[in-house]
């Protein structure tokens, strides 16, 4: 399974998401091609709601510790309530999280 996919799960199955996006960013780094190193995370819960961003960031590290101890080298972390994610990009519905097509 690939880093990506076990990211996508790890916090689907973790997290009450509204939204998640995991976007493999490796291929912009000094890193061979088809490399599953560089990450970032966009996801949107309620869970969030009333956290610090430092404690948002604790508690998807924790989730992904086994990924970030073996295969990740970085992982950039953006996390929204809904209606934080409503103030940024507006009142267009959000997208159900996408556990890679399975």
């Amino acid at each position: 399974m690939s880093v990506q996919t076990r990211i996508e799960e790890k916090l689907g199955n973790n997290l009450d998401l509204k939204h998640l996006e995991v976007i493999n960013e490796s291929g912009g780094h000094n890193v061979p091609p088809g490399s599953e190193s560089h990450f970032k995370v966009v996801l949107v819960s309620e869970l969030f709601d009333g956290e610090r961003p430092v404690a948002r960031h604790r508690r998807v590290n924790q989730i992904l510790k086994e990924e970030l101890a073996n295969d990740i080298h970085a992982l950039a972390i953006h996390t929204y309530t809904e209606d934080e994610w409503r103030d940024k990009h507006g009142e267009a519905p959000l997208s159900p999280p996408c556990l890679g097509g399975e």
